[in-house]
């Protein structure tokens, strides 16, 4: 778009709903996550996963 002359607001709009997008798309999978993965390993006992999503929400909420 840059490379178009496409306007800048034009681009910073299409750069917002990216990024909304894939917002999203990174809750969802969180979701998936903690009701399949973390809730396996914790029902095997595997606690470390505990630390693995702190990590992975804290990383999420940089964003």
């Amino acid at each position: 778009m840059v490379e178009r002359d496409v306007y800048c607001d034009d681009i910073i709009t299409q750069l917002s709903a990216t990024q909304s997008a894939l917002n999203s798309v990174a809750k969802v999978l969180l979701q998936w996550h903690l009701k399949g993965c973390v809730v396996d390993r914790l029902t095997e006992g595997d606690e470390e996963v505990l630390d693995e999503l702190i990590v992975t929400i804290q990383k999420l909420m940089k964003k």
